[in-house]
């Protein structure tokens, strides 16, 4: 055999085993989100019909516990006071509202202290979790359902564990200061707490783009939908993020992950296994772990839920300079609590965490980004070099784009059936449209980000990023 042949055949060999790591995890990838697909759409059929507000209140408003909103708060002056509007206003019997100000380099706290009228105030509380020394904290003293906590920066999760320090209520619901919550929100996500209390330790909910929609004194007034096409995008991601994906690891009680921007959690179980963990570029992912891996420990039956209808508004990112920062840190924070937690994955002792909900994090967060990249730079080149045929260029290509388009679609038809947030049919044609568009171009695009990530992840890169903000609507202006 000549030269020429042994490298012949030698990258013949190459390009067998890339395509079968490409082909087979991309295999994987579309059964697990075909089979989360079928749950989510089983999940939705079997529930009973969702509660008006009023009945909700009137079945739950004597039972309901006590909550703590705690709002990390850096560099929100453009939203905060929307947000906080908002949250005075919720419907719920006993709660308070707890922003902590993580050592903001705009006037996020001057902004807070003339919009409510606050003044420093002495209140004491119990130093269970660390984080950074606290300078002050501030009331009204004719609302006291308002505490703004003034500290050094810390981090996201260090601004949290600040606010569970301080709160006193067995639960807590954690929102970004970007966020608004709908008035019923704490009301439905306080259901499972209330109707299993002995099993339910956190419930997270429904994530939604706000960016163009209009907002007064913190009440969504006009659902719109955004106008720009990134924003745009990101409606069908979260559409398959929340009704189909997490709604159904909840439905088989494997659920991974509570979204930072709003969950609810029992205060106690979380200070047990530390609180978030300072540092983390995913503190969401990691809490959720840790309370698996606690529960799991002490062998005590429990839950973590997602429920759809308790609903939070959130600004997206519009720019790709930003969006891409975002993801390439979600990528980081993935990785960073996969081998945090590795010894859980495929581990019998924590049941279908480890067998289950590990596992999908390894396919889709670990190999997935890497092996989508390659596939899209390797499998073209090797046809073109003539390594590998027309037949499997036309299969690789059909299983990236049919399936993409097959998935967002899906996942639209959820949201038909569950939340009906976009009655207008002009809206949903253009969902529809964008479920389809959003598979060629803005997905690569998202893979390279979270190869970005990755590589960010190996050099131990923890820098956040700037995210700058634009305001929500106000129907006031």
């Amino acid at each position: 055999m000549t030269l020429d042949a042994d490298i012949t055949a030698f990258l013949f060999d190459v390009a067998f085993w890339v395509a079968v790591i490409v082909m087979t995890s991309g295999l994987l990838q579309t059964l697990v989100y075909l089979a989360q697909l079928l749950v989510a759409t089983y999940a939705l059929m079997r529930r009973p019909p969702v509660a008006r507000s009023s009945l909700l209140w009137h079945r739950f408003a004597d039972v309901a516990p006590p909550i703590a909103i705690i709002v990390p708060a850096y560099n929100e002056q453009l939203n905060v006071t929307e947000t906080v509007h908002s949250l005075l206003s919720m419907e719920y019997p006993s709660y308070e509202v707890i922003i902590v100000n993580d050592g903001s380099r705009d006037r996020t706290l001057e902004v807070l202290i003339e919009a409510f009228q606050l003044r420093q105030v002495s209140r004491s509380y119990e130093e269970s979790l660390e984080h950074q020394p606290i300078r002050g904290i501030y009331g009204n003293p004719t609302n006291d359902r308002l505490t703004v906590i003034d500290k050094e920066n810390g981090g996201k999760a260090d601004a949290q564990n600040a606010g569970i320090n301080v709160s006193r209520a067995p639960l807590f619901c954690v929102i970004d200061g970007d966020s608004i919550l709908e008035n019923d929100a704490l009301l439905r996500a306080s259901q499972p707490f209330i109707e299993d209390p002995e099993r339910t330790i956190a419930v997270g909910g429904t994530i939604r783009i706000a960016n163009n929609s209009t907002f007064e004194r913190g009440s969504v007034t006009e659902v719109r939908l955004p106008t720009r096409l990134l924003p745009l995008f990101q409606v069908i991601e979260y559409l398959r993020a929340f009704l189909m994906a997490r709604l159904a690891w909840s439905r088989i009680n494997a659920l991974m992950l509570i979204s930072g921007a709003f969950g609810v959690f029992r205060r106690g179980d979380v200070i047990a296994v530390g609180g978030f963990t300072q540092g983390s570029m995913g503190e969401d992912l990691d809490l959720v772990l840790k309370l698996h891996r606690h529960m799991r420990q002490i062998r005590k039956d429990y839950r973590i839920e997602f429920i759809p209808e308790p609903v939070c508004w959130t600004e997206a990112p519009e720019t790709l300079a930003v969006l891409g920062r975002q993801r390439s840190r979600w990528q980081r924070g993935a990785l960073e609590c996969f081998f945090r937690y590795r010894g859980m994955f495929m581990n019998p002792r924590y049941g279908r965490i480890g067998l289950l909900g590990m596992v999908h994090v390894f396919i889709v967060d670990v190999v997935g980004p890497v092996a989508e990249v390659l596939g899209y730079i390797l499998i073209p080149l090797f046809w073109y070099l003539g390594i590998l045929n027309l037949d499997f260029l036309l299969a690789y290509t059909a299983l990236v784009f049919v399936y993409g388009i097959f998935v967002s679609v899906g996942s639209l038809v959820l949201e038909e059936m569950e939340l009906r947030r976009f009655p207008n049919a002009r809206d949903l044609a253009i969902l529809l449209l964008a479920a389809i568009v959003e598979n060629f171009g803005y997905r690569q695009l998202n893979n390279f980000w979270r190869i970005r990530g990755c590589w960010q992840f190996l050099r131990q890169d923890n820098s956040w990023g700037e995210m700058p903000r634009t305001g929500f609507n106000s129907s006031s202006n």
